[in-house]
């Protein structure tokens, strides 16, 4: 079964808040319901947007054209060994709610994703990453519909070539596939990666580690530098850390030896925060949207902003980077015309 709506309004399903609707707006239950949206005319006519919990959009104007909202809700164990369990789990599953179910379950390898907004569906996408953890390093497989056979599809995790935010879902695959379930390998094994930032202190300082203790130092830190989306709208991080070369980051550090740096492969990784903060923009506001007071990597809607206003505000912020260091930022959230 689906369910249609025409002219519906989205400002509750985009976190930056912004009032604006979509021309049409298909909630579809099932895998078989998607794939009876091959002779649906409002989906396969002009343009069209498969949105998860909305988390990662910058609607910049009302959208003309057809929303797809899948909202597959299972979490199936496949198999279960005495070290690992296979998960399949529908694409509309709340992001967050796999990972608490999964810690309490005693499963290891998601718990450092904890309190990320968004789906399940979404995650493959984004590969969604914190913490030293990346969605990809969970992921088996992904299950989706293919828009242009209409035909259900599955990649491992090795074809969907994830990489630094990024997969074959916003490559080749963009705007092709509507992911509908996601297959993940878990540990029952203990297996803790707290080597990243200040985890590992705070994690000692709630009795040591254990699964428990480790979401909560999570969700503790995340909280108190992330805005409540029911107070004040955002994206969660605007903008990736940028990567440049190590010649680069040398010459960097000559004129800013403080600069935060992460040494990945064969470049260096600057964290965005850092640049943003230095060209003096953390807490800057331009009318009712602004760089968040406490974590310059958000930006945020006060209340009555547009997605045009951010999207100006992060031109502004990008120039400013680009002319103090030289160093080029890409914006993480998907910009909806």
């Amino acid at each position: 079964m689906i369910e249609k709506f025409y002219t519906y309004p989205l400002q509750s399903l985009n976190t930056f808040g912004f009032d604006v609707s979509a021309r049409c707006f298909i909630k579809a239950y099932a895998t078989q319901d998607i794939l009876q949206l091959r002779d649906d005319r409002d989906f396969t006519r002009g343009k069209r947007l498969v949105m998860g919990g909305g988390s990662n959009l910058l609607f910049t104007a009302n959208f003309d054209g057809c929303i797809l909202q899948p909202l597959l809700q299972s979490i199936d164990v496949a198999d279960e060994t005495s070290e690992k369990v296979r998960l399949h789990v529908g694409a509309g599953v709340a992001w967050d709610e796999l990972v608490r179910s999964s810690v309490e379950r005693g499963w290891y390898g998601l718990e450092n994703l904890s309190f990320i907004p968004g789906t399940v569906g979404a995650s493959p996408v984004q590969n969604i990453g914190a913490y030293g953890v990346e969605a990809k390093d969970a992921i088996e497989s992904v299950e989706y519909v293919n828009l242009d056979t209409f035909t259900v599809e599955r990649l491992s995790s090795e074809q969907c070539r994830f990489g630094y935010r990024s997969s074959i879902f916003k490559q080749e695959l963009k705007g092709k596939a509507v992911i509908t379930q996601v297959t993940f390998c878990l540990s029952k094994r203990p297996r803790y990666n707290t080597s990243y930032g200040s985890l590992s202190e705070m994690v000692k300082q709630l009795g040591g580690e254990s699964l428990r203790n480790v979401r909560q130092a999570i969700v503790a830190t995340r909280s108190s530098k992330l805005p409540d989306p029911a107070e004040m709208g955002s994206a969660g991080s605007f903008f990736k850390n940028p990567f440049v070369e190590k010649s680069a980051a040398e010459e960097l550090l000559k004129t800013y030896p403080a600069m935060p740096t992460f040494t990945s492969g064969s470049g260096v990784k600057i964290p965005a925060g850092w640049l943003i903060e230095q060209c003096g923009l953390k807490g800057a506001r331009r009318g009712s949207v602004g760089v968040h007071p406490k974590q310059a990597l958000v930006l945020v809607n006060y209340g009555g902003g547009t997605g045009c206003e951010v999207l100006a505000l992060a031109y502004e912020i990008c120039r400013a980077v680009r002319d103090k260091f030289g160093v080029e930022l890409e914006m993480e959230v998907n910009v909806v015309a």
